[in-house]
């Protein structure tokens, strides 16, 4: 379990391809201060297992299921990723319970400046949409953010220039995948709201 705040950018500093997938060697500073082996670390907003852990880096597997779900994919040598470590008990959640289980990956649809920060909006899949509310949370590439505006499979973000700085999001452009984690307790409730409209018998 994470909270959505992003820890640092830590960077892709190899990968290596396999045909079951792909290990990826992510450079990174304060998130491996305690991390081992077998820990989790969130990158993208997904939850991956560090299979290795070396000064200055860590490795993580990526099987074909993860590349059809995330744009983990795609990522090459040099490219930024957002990391968090999970979350411990007793810490303080500043963010929203995010699981760190993306649930689709939706498109930069347009970047626009606001004041000192950026408003940028977002293409969702379909069956996301009913999920996501305005002034509600979601987890983009695993930073908790707070929902502007949402019309059907579009959601707009008013970035602060903080989330700028030290995220993905600063380097947003249009066309470019992101990973989508809904709240948790939004999913929840619409599966609950689901199953009931099946088993409510007629009166």
């Amino acid at each position: 379990m994470f909270t959505g705040l992003i820890e640092e950018m830590g960077k892709v500093a190899e990968v290596e391809r396999r045909p079951s997938g792909c290990r990826l060697w992510i450079a990174a500073a304060g998130v491996l201060d305690d991390t081992r082996p077998g820990q989790s670390l969130a990158v993208n907003g997904c939850c991956l297992t560090a299979v290795a852990v070396e000064p200055g880096r860590f490795a993580a597997d990526v099987v074909p299921e993860t590349f059809e779900r995330t744009t983990l994919g795609v990522l090459q040598a040099g490219d930024p990723v957002n990391l968090e470590r999970p979350l411990r008990l007793g810490d303080r959640l500043g963010g929203h319970l995010v699981q760190g289980h993306v649930d689709g990956v939706g498109v930069v649809r347009s970047v626009v400046p606001e004041g000192e920060g950026r408003r940028i909006a977002f293409e969702l899949p379909d069956w996301l949409a009913r999920f996501v509310a305005e002034k509600g949370s979601l987890a983009v590439d695993g930073a908790s953010l707070t929902v502007a505006s949402a019309k059907g499979a579009r959601f707009e973000v008013a970035f602060v220039p903080h989330t700028l700085r030290v995220t993905l999001a600063g380097g947003y452009t249009p066309g470019r995948g992101v990973n989508l984690e809904v709240d948790l307790v939004a999913r929840h409730i619409a599966r609950l709201f689901d199953e009931a409209a099946v088993t409510r018998r007629p009166e």
